[in-house]
């Protein structure tokens, strides 16, 4: 069941200007009925503005009087006639005017070190559209002379650790695997560890390193 905003403020009113039971009030409200009781009784919420459900649109006069002469009856919230706010629909990320002329730069920047990234995770990234990646990628871009790759980080256009979870998605859908113990740079971009050449398998020492000369020949017999 729908409750109404602020519901103790509710509350407060209905029990000073209706003659609604208890129960009623704190089956409306959402309230247990000790709670409105200590709301007649000035043991709770005393001092607090009483807020008229009426001239908020949540209960109307016919409905308050229906419940009155009926104390088993329960109060029906009304209808708002208040339009839903729409859910934000998910898309590119907003970037700020000033640093839009740096997307391309961090476009250039993504595609050249993390090829693996699909056009939806770099546009999610630096809140761009696919066909501005794709003119980036084939250099059709009517900018392409002055565009300088750049960490897109470092230029405040996503965080460290959101590039770092895209990366590590779209390597694990590609098959790649990260190398183990693969550390963190500053700036928040994994950085693969160096691999070190095996060292040289140990060299048998013949009498010539040890002496420094020719062993000796037995004579002839």
């Amino acid at each position: 069941m729908a409750h109404p905003l602020m519901p103790k403020a509710k509350a407060v009113w209905l029990v000073d200007n209706t003659t609604l039971s208890f129960e009623q009030v704190a089956t409306f409200c959402g309230l247990h009925e000790l709670e409105v009781q200590a709301i007649a009784d000035d043991e709770v919420a005393t001092g607090m503005q009483g807020l008229d459900p009426l001239a908020a649109g949540e209960l109307t006069h016919e409905e308050i009087k229906r419940c009155e002469a009926d104390p088993v009856a329960t109060l029906k919230i009304s209808k708002s006639d208040v339009p839903e706010a729409r859910a934000k629909r998910k898309g590119a990320r907003y970037t700020p005017v000033s640093k839009r002329q740096d997307r391309p730069n961090a476009i250039a920047w993504l595609i050249k070190n993390y090829p693996e990234l699909s056009d939806a995770q770099i546009s999610k990234l630096v809140g761009t559209t696919k066909p501005t990646i794709n003119s980036i990628r084939d250099r059709t871009h009517w900018n392409t002379t002055n565009i300088t790759p750049q960490n897109p980080v470092g230029l405040g256009l996503c965080k460290g650790n959101e590039l770092e979870r895209l990366v590590a998605i779209a390597r694990a859908r590609a098959g790649t695997v990260h190398t183990p113990g693969a550390a963190t740079a500053p700036d928040g971009i994994v950085a693969q560890p160096d691999i070190q050449a095996a060292p040289p398998a140990p060299k048998e020492h013949t009498v010539e390193d040890v002496f420094g000369t020719p062993a000796p020949q037995s004579p002839k017999q």
